[in-house]
């Protein structure tokens, strides 16, 4: 069951994709939450706070397609990176949150975009952590200290892609998986 934070959440996140960030205001959200203004500030703080739980929520979302990903290829990390970034990107690609943010173009609805690009530091750091997990299992042809930047590589190229693709999820994750056998030498 959804706490009072994730209905908050939630609401500010449809709220976005309807309206826009710039008409996003604490009391707005309270009415749509059926909560008080009060409320909302308790449980979530500042707006800057709402816009990086809105985007950590997003992130979830994406990081439960990379763990199908991964327990679907268990034995095979090209192959789990591959379908990891297929799906994140086939997940993207429709994401009205992420549509709001990346066609966003003046105004204060720029102020999300930056939680994707140059202020990332959380959501790269989640997302990190997720698939250096995940890659535990698999014997890799790196020495123990070339494993973090070979994570950092695949983690920046999805999100950059995200931001801008170039070529379908397929093409791109097939790449990024050609991209992972030479790197991690499987």
């Amino acid at each position: 069951m959804p706490t009072l934070r994730d209905r908050i959440v939630s609401s500010a996140v449809a709220m976005t994709t309807e309206v826009g960030w710039a008409k996003v205001t604490m009391g707005r959200l309270a009415a749509a939450s059926g909560v008080s203004r009060q409320t909302v500030y308790n449980e979530i703080g500042t707006k800057d706070a709402l816009a990086e739980a809105m985007i950590l929520a997003e992130l979830q979302r994406f990081l439960s397609a990379v763990d199908d990903a991964f327990a679907r290829h268990p034995g095979d990390i090209a192959e789990a990176i591959e379908a990891a970034a297929y799906d994140v990107l086939v997940l993207a690609k429709d994401n009205p949150l992420l549509k709001a943010v990346v066609s966003a173009t003046h105004g204060a609805d720029t102020e999300l975009l930056p939680l994707l690009t140059t202020h990332a530091g959380t959501l790269l750091a989640t997302a990190k952590a997720v698939i250096e997990e995940r890659i535990e299992a698999f014997e890799l042809g790196l020495p123990p200290q070339r494993v973090a930047p070979a994570i950092d590589m695949v983690v920046r190229v999805v999100l950059s892609h995200i931001m801008q693709p170039s070529g379908s999820p397929g093409e791109t994750a097939a790449d990024l998986a050609w991209i992972s056998r030479q790197v991690l030498g499987v």
